[in-house]
Protein backbone atom coordinates (compact mmCIF):
# COMPACT_ATOMS: atom_id res chain seq x y z
CA UNK A 1 0.00 0.00 0.00
CA UNK A 2 1.14 3.62 -0.45
CA UNK A 3 3.47 5.18 2.09
CA UNK A 4 1.53 6.17 5.17
CA UNK A 5 -1.55 4.37 3.87
CA UNK A 6 -3.00 1.00 4.79
CA UNK A 7 -6.39 -0.70 4.96
CA UNK A 8 -8.32 -1.30 8.09
CA UNK A 9 -11.85 -2.43 8.79
CA UNK A 10 -14.14 0.48 9.53
CA UNK A 11 -15.95 0.61 12.84
CA UNK A 12 -19.58 -0.23 12.22
CA UNK A 13 -21.97 2.58 13.11
CA UNK A 14 -24.82 1.94 15.49
CA UNK A 15 -27.88 0.54 13.83
CA UNK A 16 -30.55 3.03 13.00
CA UNK A 17 -33.85 2.83 11.24
CA UNK A 18 -33.72 3.89 7.62
CA UNK A 19 -36.39 4.04 4.93
CA UNK A 20 -36.90 0.69 3.20
CA UNK A 21 -35.35 1.91 -0.08
CA UNK A 22 -32.19 3.19 1.60
CA UNK A 23 -31.89 0.12 3.81
CA UNK A 24 -31.92 -2.12 0.74
CA UNK A 25 -29.28 0.01 -0.94
CA UNK A 26 -27.03 -0.15 2.11
CA UNK A 27 -27.30 -3.93 2.29
CA UNK A 28 -26.61 -4.38 -1.39
CA UNK A 29 -23.54 -2.17 -1.29
CA UNK A 30 -21.93 -4.67 1.08
CA UNK A 31 -21.92 -7.66 -1.25
CA UNK A 32 -25.08 -8.53 -3.16
CA UNK A 33 -25.27 -8.78 -6.93
CA UNK A 34 -27.26 -5.53 -7.15
CA UNK A 35 -29.97 -7.00 -9.35
CA UNK A 36 -32.74 -5.13 -7.58
CA UNK A 37 -30.80 -1.89 -7.60
CA UNK A 38 -30.14 -2.18 -11.32
CA UNK A 39 -33.91 -2.20 -11.79
CA UNK A 40 -33.85 1.16 -10.04
CA UNK A 41 -31.13 2.31 -12.44
CA UNK A 42 -28.36 2.26 -9.84
CA UNK A 43 -24.91 0.70 -9.94
CA UNK A 44 -22.67 0.55 -6.91
CA UNK A 45 -19.08 -0.48 -6.34
CA UNK A 46 -17.00 0.54 -3.36
CA UNK A 47 -14.34 -0.75 -1.02
CA UNK A 48 -17.06 -2.45 1.02
CA UNK A 49 -16.47 -2.36 4.75
CA UNK A 50 -12.85 -1.32 4.28
CA UNK A 51 -11.22 2.08 4.16
CA UNK A 52 -7.84 3.66 3.61
CA UNK A 53 -5.96 4.88 6.66
CA UNK A 54 -2.55 5.89 7.93
CA UNK A 55 -0.17 3.16 9.04
CA UNK A 56 1.91 5.41 11.28
CA UNK A 57 0.28 6.05 14.65
CA UNK A 58 -3.04 6.93 13.00
CA UNK A 59 -1.71 10.37 12.18
CA UNK A 60 -4.17 10.72 9.33
CA UNK A 61 -7.93 10.15 9.51
CA UNK A 62 -9.52 7.01 8.14
CA UNK A 63 -10.88 7.72 4.65
CA UNK A 64 -13.34 5.82 2.45
CA UNK A 65 -14.17 5.99 -1.24
CA UNK A 66 -17.33 5.39 -3.29
CA UNK A 67 -17.50 5.05 -7.07
CA UNK A 68 -21.01 5.01 -8.48
CA UNK A 69 -22.51 5.02 -12.00
CA UNK A 70 -25.88 6.62 -11.29
CA UNK A 71 -27.32 6.04 -14.80
CA UNK A 72 -28.25 9.36 -16.38
CA UNK A 73 -32.02 9.74 -16.92
CA UNK A 74 -31.36 10.48 -20.62
CA UNK A 75 -30.11 6.86 -20.94
CA UNK A 76 -32.53 5.09 -18.62
CA UNK A 77 -35.19 3.28 -20.66
CA UNK A 78 -38.58 2.87 -19.01
CA UNK A 79 -40.05 0.47 -21.57
CA UNK A 80 -38.15 -2.31 -23.30
CA UNK A 81 -40.60 -2.29 -26.18
CA UNK A 82 -40.14 1.48 -26.67
CA UNK A 83 -36.46 2.52 -26.51
CA UNK A 84 -37.41 6.18 -27.03
CA UNK A 85 -39.26 6.28 -23.70
CA UNK A 86 -36.64 7.65 -21.30
CA UNK A 87 -36.76 8.59 -17.65
CA UNK A 88 -35.62 12.13 -18.51
CA UNK A 89 -39.12 12.81 -19.91
CA UNK A 90 -40.71 12.20 -16.50
CA UNK A 91 -39.48 14.65 -13.87
CA UNK A 92 -41.16 12.87 -10.96
CA UNK A 93 -39.31 9.63 -11.80
CA UNK A 94 -35.78 10.96 -12.18
CA UNK A 95 -36.15 13.38 -9.30
CA UNK A 96 -37.32 10.69 -6.86
CA UNK A 97 -34.60 8.26 -7.93
CA UNK A 98 -31.81 10.82 -7.61
CA UNK A 99 -33.10 11.94 -4.23
CA UNK A 100 -32.78 8.33 -3.06
CA UNK A 101 -29.27 8.16 -4.49
CA UNK A 102 -28.32 11.29 -2.56
CA UNK A 103 -29.94 9.89 0.59
CA UNK A 104 -27.77 6.81 0.26
CA UNK A 105 -24.58 8.78 -0.46
CA UNK A 106 -25.14 11.05 2.54
CA UNK A 107 -25.93 8.05 4.72
CA UNK A 108 -22.67 6.36 3.69
CA UNK A 109 -20.76 9.66 4.02
CA UNK A 110 -17.65 8.50 2.15
CA UNK A 111 -14.65 10.81 2.18
CA UNK A 112 -14.43 10.60 -1.64
CA UNK A 113 -17.42 10.28 -3.98
CA UNK A 114 -16.92 9.65 -7.71
CA UNK A 115 -20.07 9.63 -9.84
CA UNK A 116 -20.40 8.71 -13.50
CA UNK A 117 -23.29 9.37 -15.91
CA UNK A 118 -24.07 12.49 -13.90
CA UNK A 119 -26.75 14.45 -15.78
CA UNK A 120 -24.84 17.72 -16.13
CA UNK A 121 -27.28 18.93 -18.79
CA UNK A 122 -30.11 19.34 -16.27
CA UNK A 123 -29.70 22.45 -14.10
CA UNK A 124 -32.25 21.35 -11.49
CA UNK A 125 -30.53 18.02 -10.88
CA UNK A 126 -27.06 19.63 -10.79
CA UNK A 127 -28.22 22.23 -8.26
CA UNK A 128 -29.80 19.53 -6.08
CA UNK A 129 -26.56 17.51 -5.92
CA UNK A 130 -24.34 20.55 -5.37
CA UNK A 131 -26.60 21.94 -2.61
CA UNK A 132 -27.11 18.72 -0.67
CA UNK A 133 -23.49 17.61 -0.96
CA UNK A 134 -22.29 21.13 -0.17
CA UNK A 135 -24.51 21.34 2.91
CA UNK A 136 -23.04 18.01 4.05
CA UNK A 137 -19.49 19.40 3.84
CA UNK A 138 -18.41 18.25 0.38
CA UNK A 139 -16.46 20.22 -2.23
CA UNK A 140 -17.78 19.23 -5.66
CA UNK A 141 -16.37 19.33 -9.19
CA UNK A 142 -18.36 18.44 -12.30
CA UNK A 143 -17.27 17.84 -15.89
CA UNK A 144 -19.45 17.35 -18.97
CA UNK A 145 -18.57 14.94 -21.75
CA UNK A 146 -17.56 16.61 -25.01
CA UNK A 147 -19.96 17.29 -27.91
CA UNK A 148 -22.89 18.04 -25.58
CA UNK A 149 -23.59 14.42 -24.76
CA UNK A 150 -25.63 15.51 -21.72
CA UNK A 151 -23.92 13.49 -19.00
CA UNK A 152 -20.52 13.57 -17.39
CA UNK A 153 -18.70 13.18 -14.09
CA UNK A 154 -19.01 14.55 -10.58
CA UNK A 155 -16.28 14.18 -7.98
CA UNK A 156 -16.79 15.26 -4.37
CA UNK A 157 -14.33 15.25 -1.48
CA UNK A 158 -15.24 15.99 2.13
CA UNK A 159 -13.55 19.07 3.57
CA UNK A 160 -13.16 17.37 6.95
CA UNK A 161 -10.67 15.01 5.31
CA UNK A 162 -9.10 16.89 2.38
CA UNK A 163 -7.72 20.22 1.33
CA UNK A 164 -7.97 20.57 -2.47
CA UNK A 165 -4.64 21.74 -3.88
CA UNK A 166 -5.60 21.64 -7.55
CA UNK A 167 -7.98 20.08 -10.02
CA UNK A 168 -7.73 19.46 -13.76
CA UNK A 169 -10.10 18.29 -16.49
CA UNK A 170 -8.97 15.82 -19.14
CA UNK A 171 -10.81 15.62 -22.49
CA UNK A 172 -9.98 12.54 -24.56
CA UNK A 173 -11.50 14.05 -27.74
CA UNK A 174 -12.20 10.61 -29.18
CA UNK A 175 -15.38 9.29 -30.77
CA UNK A 176 -16.62 8.15 -27.37
CA UNK A 177 -16.50 11.75 -26.06
CA UNK A 178 -15.06 10.47 -22.80
CA UNK A 179 -13.47 12.64 -20.11
CA UNK A 180 -11.65 12.33 -16.78
CA UNK A 181 -11.15 14.47 -13.67
CA UNK A 182 -7.93 14.81 -11.69
CA UNK A 183 -7.92 16.11 -8.11
CA UNK A 184 -4.73 16.83 -6.21
CA UNK A 185 -5.57 16.80 -2.51
CA UNK A 186 -3.86 16.82 0.86
CA UNK A 187 -5.11 14.80 3.81
CA UNK A 188 -6.07 17.01 6.72
CA UNK A 189 -4.21 16.19 9.92
CA UNK A 190 -6.29 16.45 13.12
CA UNK A 191 -5.53 19.77 14.86
CA UNK A 192 -4.70 17.93 18.10
CA UNK A 193 -1.64 16.44 16.39
CA UNK A 194 -0.32 19.70 15.00
CA UNK A 195 0.97 20.13 11.46
CA UNK A 196 4.41 19.75 9.99
CA UNK A 197 5.84 18.82 6.60
CA UNK A 198 6.82 15.31 7.67
CA UNK A 199 3.17 14.50 8.33
CA UNK A 200 1.83 15.83 5.02
CA UNK A 201 0.20 13.22 2.81
CA UNK A 202 -0.89 14.24 -0.68
CA UNK A 203 -2.99 12.06 -2.99
CA UNK A 204 -4.03 12.18 -6.64
CA UNK A 205 -7.64 11.15 -7.31
CA UNK A 206 -8.94 10.35 -10.81
CA UNK A 207 -12.56 9.81 -11.82
CA UNK A 208 -13.46 8.51 -15.30
CA UNK A 209 -15.91 6.48 -17.37
CA UNK A 210 -14.40 4.43 -20.19
CA UNK A 211 -16.05 3.57 -23.48
CA UNK A 212 -18.21 0.44 -23.49
CA UNK A 213 -16.62 -2.38 -25.58
CA UNK A 214 -19.47 -2.80 -28.08
CA UNK A 215 -17.09 -4.94 -30.14
CA UNK A 216 -13.47 -6.08 -29.97
CA UNK A 217 -12.28 -3.25 -32.24
CA UNK A 218 -12.91 -0.80 -29.37
CA UNK A 219 -10.50 -2.54 -26.98
CA UNK A 220 -7.62 -0.44 -28.30
CA UNK A 221 -9.63 2.79 -27.88
CA UNK A 222 -10.30 1.92 -24.24
CA UNK A 223 -6.63 1.14 -23.69
CA UNK A 224 -5.72 4.49 -25.27
CA UNK A 225 -8.08 6.26 -22.85
CA UNK A 226 -6.33 4.76 -19.82
CA UNK A 227 -2.92 5.51 -21.36
CA UNK A 228 -3.94 9.17 -21.82
CA UNK A 229 -5.02 9.37 -18.17
CA UNK A 230 -1.74 7.95 -16.91
CA UNK A 231 0.30 10.14 -19.27
CA UNK A 232 -1.58 13.16 -17.97
CA UNK A 233 -1.01 12.15 -14.34
CA UNK A 234 2.68 11.61 -15.04
CA UNK A 235 3.07 14.98 -16.79
CA UNK A 236 1.14 16.75 -13.99
CA UNK A 237 3.54 15.32 -11.41
CA UNK A 238 6.57 16.42 -13.47
CA UNK A 239 5.16 19.89 -14.13
CA UNK A 240 4.64 20.52 -10.43
CA UNK A 241 7.85 18.77 -9.26
CA UNK A 242 5.84 16.41 -7.07
CA UNK A 243 7.31 13.55 -5.12
CA UNK A 244 5.82 10.10 -5.79
CA UNK A 245 2.44 9.91 -4.07
CA UNK A 246 -0.51 7.51 -3.79
CA UNK A 247 -2.88 7.52 -6.75
CA UNK A 248 -6.54 6.50 -6.59
CA UNK A 249 -8.29 5.72 -9.89
CA UNK A 250 -12.09 5.48 -9.64
CA UNK A 251 -14.82 4.97 -12.16
CA UNK A 252 -16.84 2.79 -14.44
CA UNK A 253 -14.14 0.99 -16.41
CA UNK A 254 -16.60 -1.00 -18.56
CA UNK A 255 -14.19 -3.94 -18.59
CA UNK A 256 -13.62 -7.03 -16.49
CA UNK A 257 -10.54 -8.54 -14.88
CA UNK A 258 -9.95 -10.53 -18.07
CA UNK A 259 -9.51 -7.40 -20.18
CA UNK A 260 -6.42 -5.63 -21.44
CA UNK A 261 -7.14 -2.49 -19.38
CA UNK A 262 -7.07 -4.53 -16.17
CA UNK A 263 -3.81 -6.22 -17.18
CA UNK A 264 -2.28 -2.88 -18.16
CA UNK A 265 -3.03 -1.28 -14.78
CA UNK A 266 -1.82 -4.35 -12.88
CA UNK A 267 1.46 -4.31 -14.82
CA UNK A 268 1.99 -0.74 -13.58
CA UNK A 269 1.57 -1.75 -9.94
CA UNK A 270 -2.06 -0.71 -9.39
CA UNK A 271 -4.14 -2.98 -7.15
CA UNK A 272 -7.90 -3.34 -7.06
CA UNK A 273 -9.05 -2.21 -3.61
CA UNK A 274 -11.97 -4.65 -3.61
CA UNK A 275 -9.68 -7.58 -4.45
CA UNK A 276 -7.21 -6.54 -1.77
CA UNK A 277 -9.94 -6.16 0.85
CA UNK A 278 -11.33 -9.61 0.11
CA UNK A 279 -7.98 -11.25 -0.68
CA UNK A 280 -8.98 -12.10 -4.26
CA UNK A 281 -6.35 -12.85 -6.89
CA UNK A 282 -6.21 -11.77 -10.53
CA UNK A 283 -7.64 -15.18 -11.44
CA UNK A 284 -10.80 -14.60 -9.35
CA UNK A 285 -12.72 -12.95 -12.18
CA UNK A 286 -16.22 -14.01 -11.13
CA UNK A 287 -16.19 -13.56 -7.37
CA UNK A 288 -17.83 -10.15 -7.27
CA UNK A 289 -20.42 -8.30 -9.30
CA UNK A 290 -21.00 -4.56 -9.64
CA UNK A 291 -24.13 -4.57 -11.79
CA UNK A 292 -26.10 -6.04 -14.67
CA UNK A 293 -25.27 -4.13 -17.86
CA UNK A 294 -27.62 -2.97 -20.61
CA UNK A 295 -27.18 -6.31 -22.37
CA UNK A 296 -28.41 -8.18 -19.31
CA UNK A 297 -24.97 -9.60 -18.41
CA UNK A 298 -23.83 -9.64 -14.79
CA UNK A 299 -20.33 -8.21 -14.47
CA UNK A 300 -17.79 -6.58 -12.21
CA UNK A 301 -16.35 -3.47 -13.87
CA UNK A 302 -16.50 -0.59 -11.37
CA UNK A 303 -13.01 -0.53 -9.88
CA UNK A 304 -11.24 1.55 -7.27
CA UNK A 305 -7.55 1.25 -8.13
CA UNK A 306 -4.73 2.14 -5.72
CA UNK A 307 -1.07 2.72 -6.51
CA UNK A 308 1.64 2.48 -3.88
CA UNK A 309 4.34 4.98 -4.97
CA UNK A 310 7.02 2.93 -3.21
CA UNK A 311 6.41 -0.23 -5.20
CA UNK A 312 8.64 -1.07 -8.16
CA UNK A 313 6.81 -0.55 -11.43
CA UNK A 314 7.64 -0.54 -15.12
CA UNK A 315 7.99 2.61 -17.15
CA UNK A 316 4.62 3.72 -18.52
CA UNK A 317 5.72 3.54 -22.17
CA UNK A 318 7.22 0.07 -21.70
CA UNK A 319 4.10 -1.28 -20.04
CA UNK A 320 1.92 0.29 -22.75
CA UNK A 321 3.93 -1.37 -25.54
CA UNK A 322 3.84 -4.75 -23.81
CA UNK A 323 0.07 -4.52 -23.30
CA UNK A 324 -0.62 -3.57 -26.93
CA UNK A 325 1.69 -6.35 -28.09
CA UNK A 326 -0.26 -8.73 -25.83
CA UNK A 327 -3.45 -7.59 -27.58
CA UNK A 328 -1.77 -8.25 -30.93
CA UNK A 329 -0.85 -11.77 -29.86
CA UNK A 330 -4.34 -12.34 -28.49
CA UNK A 331 -5.86 -11.48 -31.88
CA UNK A 332 -3.53 -13.91 -33.62
CA UNK A 333 -4.47 -16.61 -31.14
CA UNK A 334 -8.17 -15.88 -31.61
CA UNK A 335 -7.71 -16.56 -35.35
CA UNK A 336 -6.63 -20.12 -34.36
CA UNK A 337 -3.29 -19.76 -36.13
CA UNK A 338 -0.52 -22.21 -35.36
CA UNK A 339 2.87 -20.78 -34.51
CA UNK A 340 4.16 -21.30 -38.04
CA UNK A 341 0.94 -19.96 -39.63
CA UNK A 342 1.21 -16.82 -37.47
CA UNK A 343 4.81 -16.38 -38.66
CA UNK A 344 3.70 -16.77 -42.28
CA UNK A 345 0.89 -14.25 -41.74
CA UNK A 346 3.36 -11.68 -40.43
CA UNK A 347 5.75 -12.32 -43.33
CA UNK A 348 2.97 -11.37 -45.76
CA UNK A 349 4.34 -11.61 -49.34
CA UNK A 350 7.97 -11.74 -48.28
CA UNK A 351 9.62 -14.90 -49.68
CA UNK A 352 12.56 -14.76 -47.27
CA UNK A 353 12.47 -16.50 -43.88
CA UNK A 354 11.94 -13.35 -41.84
CA UNK A 355 9.37 -10.66 -41.10
CA UNK A 356 9.94 -7.13 -42.39
CA UNK A 357 8.65 -3.92 -40.88
CA UNK A 358 6.24 -3.46 -43.80
CA UNK A 359 4.86 -6.98 -43.30
CA UNK A 360 4.46 -6.29 -39.59
CA UNK A 361 2.55 -3.06 -40.35
CA UNK A 362 0.30 -4.86 -42.84
CA UNK A 363 -0.54 -7.51 -40.21
CA UNK A 364 -1.48 -4.79 -37.72
CA UNK A 365 -3.73 -3.21 -40.36
CA UNK A 366 -5.47 -6.51 -41.13
CA UNK A 367 -6.06 -7.03 -37.41
CA UNK A 368 -7.71 -3.58 -37.29
CA UNK A 369 -5.08 -2.15 -34.95
CA UNK A 370 -4.06 0.52 -37.47
CA UNK A 371 -5.53 2.20 -40.52
CA UNK A 372 -8.24 4.24 -38.80
CA UNK A 373 -8.46 7.43 -36.74
CA UNK A 374 -8.28 5.72 -33.35
CA UNK A 375 -5.81 2.97 -34.18
CA UNK A 376 -2.13 2.83 -33.28
CA UNK A 377 -0.12 5.84 -34.36
CA UNK A 378 3.03 5.55 -36.50
CA UNK A 379 5.16 6.17 -33.39
CA UNK A 380 3.35 3.46 -31.40
CA UNK A 381 3.75 1.00 -34.28
CA UNK A 382 7.48 1.70 -34.39
CA UNK A 383 7.75 1.16 -30.64
CA UNK A 384 6.11 -2.26 -31.00
CA UNK A 385 8.51 -3.17 -33.78
CA UNK A 386 11.54 -2.17 -31.71
CA UNK A 387 10.28 -4.37 -28.89
CA UNK A 388 9.83 -7.35 -31.23
CA UNK A 389 13.15 -6.90 -33.08
CA UNK A 390 15.34 -8.17 -30.25
CA UNK A 391 18.74 -7.93 -32.01
CA UNK A 392 17.86 -4.65 -33.73
CA UNK A 393 18.88 -5.76 -37.23
CA UNK A 394 15.69 -4.46 -38.86
CA UNK A 395 14.02 -7.83 -39.46
CA UNK A 396 12.32 -10.42 -37.27
CA UNK A 397 13.56 -13.98 -37.83
CA UNK A 398 11.81 -17.15 -36.73
CA UNK A 399 13.88 -17.46 -33.53
CA UNK A 400 13.00 -13.92 -32.43
CA UNK A 401 9.39 -14.63 -33.29
CA UNK A 402 9.43 -17.75 -31.09
CA UNK A 403 11.00 -15.87 -28.18
CA UNK A 404 8.44 -13.10 -28.46
CA UNK A 405 5.49 -15.48 -28.49
CA UNK A 406 6.80 -18.25 -26.20
CA UNK A 407 5.39 -16.81 -22.95
CA UNK A 408 1.90 -16.67 -24.49
CA UNK A 409 2.05 -20.41 -25.18
CA UNK A 410 3.04 -21.04 -21.54
CA UNK A 411 0.10 -18.95 -20.34
CA UNK A 412 -2.27 -20.98 -22.53
CA UNK A 413 -0.89 -24.22 -21.12
CA UNK A 414 -1.29 -22.94 -17.54
CA UNK A 415 -4.88 -21.91 -18.23
CA UNK A 416 -5.58 -25.32 -19.74
CA UNK A 417 -4.22 -27.17 -16.69
CA UNK A 418 -6.18 -24.86 -14.34
CA UNK A 419 -9.41 -25.76 -16.14
CA UNK A 420 -8.58 -29.46 -15.96
CA UNK A 421 -7.78 -29.19 -12.24
CA UNK A 422 -11.07 -27.39 -11.53
CA UNK A 423 -13.00 -30.09 -13.39
CA UNK A 424 -11.24 -32.80 -11.40
CA UNK A 425 -12.08 -31.03 -8.13
CA UNK A 426 -15.71 -30.76 -9.24
CA UNK A 427 -15.93 -34.46 -10.09
CA UNK A 428 -14.20 -35.36 -6.81
CA UNK A 429 -16.74 -33.32 -4.87
CA UNK A 430 -19.65 -34.96 -6.70
CA UNK A 431 -18.18 -38.40 -6.06
CA UNK A 432 -17.67 -37.76 -2.34
CA UNK A 433 -21.16 -36.35 -1.80
CA UNK A 434 -22.69 -39.05 -3.97
CA UNK A 435 -21.25 -41.85 -1.84
CA UNK A 436 -22.40 -40.45 1.54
Amino acid sequence: MPKGIRRRRMVKPQKRQMPKERRRQSTISEGSELNRMKKKGIRISRIGSYAIASSISDRHPCISCTTFNILAPIYKRLKHEDPSCRESDYRAYWLARNRRILDWLLCERSSIICLQEFWVGNEELVNMYEKRLGDAGYITFKLARTNNRGDGLLTAVHKDYFRVINHRDLLFNDFGDRVAQLLHVELIVPSSQGRNNSMRQEILIVNTHLLFPHDSSLCLVRLHQVYKILQYVESYQKENNLNPMPIILCGDWNGSKRGHVYKFLRSLGFVSSYDTAHQYTDADANKWVSHRNHRGNICGVDFIWLLNPNRYRKLLKTSWSETVFGMFKSLLRRASLTEYDAFAFLKADNQADYITYSGFCEALRQLNLTGHDYGLSIEETKELWVQADIDGNGVLDYKEFQVTFAWQILVLLCCHFCVVFQQLQKYKSLFVHGTQ
